[in-house]
């Protein structure tokens, strides 16, 4: 890996090309056995202990104190149905502009426990801007083999 790839990759995002391509095979041709293999490969990767980029909003500085925590970035849906966002790449985030502001490294079985307690959102979109997949609950239940 050369210096410059260094500079923008992270260990726990090596392998996420593999979500990037099943996501972008469900895309272009959705079926059953597609959406499966997807969700199958989510899983392996989140077994790997494989991360992903999770955007954050920052307490807005007059209104923070300092236990005012930062809160992960929610996009809602034509619907008014309101997601979490997570990249599998800083390409992937990148591809946004500048909408995203803050970032951090997330597990992904960590961010996909955390959703399922949260009412007030739907689930977690992978990649929102390109190759996307939303995760409803539903989903994230079978890929944490609860469903």
């Amino acid at each position: 890996m050369s210096t410059s790839e260094n500079t923008t990759r992270d260990e726990g995002l090596i392998g996420n090309e593999k979500m990037e391509e099943a996501i972008a095979a469900l895309q272009q041709e959705p079926s059953e056995e597609l959406l499966a293999h997807a969700l199958t490969v989510v899983r392996r990767r989140m077994r790997e202990k494989g991360q992903v980029i999770l955007a954050v909003d920052m307490p807005q500085e007059q209104s923070a104190t300092p236990a005012t925590p930062m809160q992960i970035q929610a996009v809602k849906t034509a619907d008014g149905k309101a997601w979490w966002v997570a990249f599998t790449s800083f390409d992937e985030e990148l591809r946004g502009g500048d909408q995203v502001k803050s970032t951090f490294l997330a597990d992904l079985e960590q961010i996909f426990r955390t959703a399922l307690t949260v009412p007030e959102i739907e689930g977690v979109i992978l990649n929102p801007w390109n190759r996307t997949m939303m995760l409803e609950k539903s989903l994230i239940r079978i890929i944490l083999g609860e469903a």
